[in-house]
């Protein structure tokens, strides 16, 4: 039973209710850092540690905090992890850290958290929490790989940094650019939701 319930906390998070796609929150850094793989992944990786573990003390903490100050409790706790990954970026990935700038920061602001808070943390038990935060935030993760692989390869014809086109390659500088991500979210998303259309289309 408990197996199920974990199972179905993690289609939700990559797939049926992903962030991205079908809440449409997260647009932000999803524009901003999908230009390089790696840039991606990592981002990814942090956002959904931050999530979990956010998720885990929120809902730890949930019968403990006074409702009228919970939100501020919430950005607290937030913003502790979010610290703690900012500080081993730049100790021990300064360049990718550098790479990043700002955006690892405004993790802190970034409404997927939040939202699993919200959502789920705040009503649901400590394991559960962790595992959907978790899970929420590695579907943010594979949406930014899909649209940082488009991006790289037609932007610098590389793949996580290892050049995969020949030199003659013409880069299309669109894609290295904010836009090019803006276009190719439009696309993922459209298809998405037309696949689900269809799905349901075809149960009635």
């Amino acid at each position: 039973m408990a197996k199920t319930k974990y199972k179905k906390i993690v289609r939700a998070g990559l797939i049926e209710d992903n962030p991205i796609i079908f809440q449409v929150i997260g647009i932000c850094s999803t524009l901003a850092v999908t230009n390089l793989m790696m840039n991606s992944l990592i981002m990814g990786l942090a956002l959904a540690l931050v999530t979990g573990f956010s998720s885990l003390t929120i809902s730890a903490l949930r019968d403990k905090t006074p409702g009228h100050i919970r939100m501020m409790v919430q950005v607290l706790i937030i913003s502790f992890y979010v610290i703690l990954v900012d500080i081993f970026l730049k100790a021990y990935m300064p360049d990718m850290s550098k790479a990043l700038g700002p955006y690892v920061g405004l993790i802190i602001t970034n409404c997927i958290i939040m939202g699993r808070a919200e959502a789920f943390a705040i009503a649901n038990k400590p394991l559960p929490s962790f595992v959907d935060g978790v899970a929420s935030g590695l579907g943010y993760t594979m949406v930014l790989l899909v649209i940082s692989f488009i991006r790289e390869i037609l932007g610098f014809g590389s793949v996580f940094g290892i050049q995969i086109l020949p030199e003659s390659f013409t880069a299309w500088t669109l894609m290295i650019m904010p836009p090019g991500a803006f276009f190719i979210l439009a696309v993922i998303m459209w298809w998405a939701n037309a696949k689900v259309n269809k799905t349901e289309e075809a149960k009635r």
